[in-house]
């Protein structure tokens, strides 16, 4: 006996909703466990290649003031520092060497937040930011 206002069984559709909403659900699942493993490796892999990429900038300004006192006839650096801006380092050569000129980047300028500080006899020193 069926009272009104009730059903009897579920239907053919509502039955494909129902299992479309689990799998919607069991995909957002699924990616949330995914990219809750995700993102902390990925914050990894980025601080390693900001340090990777400060140590390669220092290398390149050490290696550019050493061609630039090779050059140089005085071989001597007009201390600087600390400073971002390599067009402000020169050698007491009259006219002076510009390091910036030495550098391969467009830039005069450090990019990754570096400053560096240029002894008189070419010694180069990093500061962090």
């Amino acid at each position: 006996m069926e009272f009104p206002g009730t059903r009897r069984g579920i239907n053919m559709q509502e039955k494909q909703t129902a299992w479309l909403f689990l799998e919607i659900f069991m995909v957002v699942a699924m990616m949330g466990i995914l990219s809750a493993i995700a993102i902390p490796h990925v914050s990894q892999m980025t601080g390693k290649s900001r340090s990777a990429a400060r140590a390669t900038e220092y290398h390149n300004i050490q290696i550019a003031a050493i061609e630039m006192l090779y050059d140089s006839t005085t071989g001597t650096l007009v201390p600087t520092g600390p400073t971002t801006d390599m067009s402000q380092v020169h050698t007491s050569d009259k006219p002076p060497l510009v390091l910036a000129d030495y550098l391969s980047s467009k830039s005069k300028t450090v990019t990754l937040g570096c400053s560096y500080i240029f002894a008189a006899d070419g010694t180069v020193k990093q500061e962090m930011p």
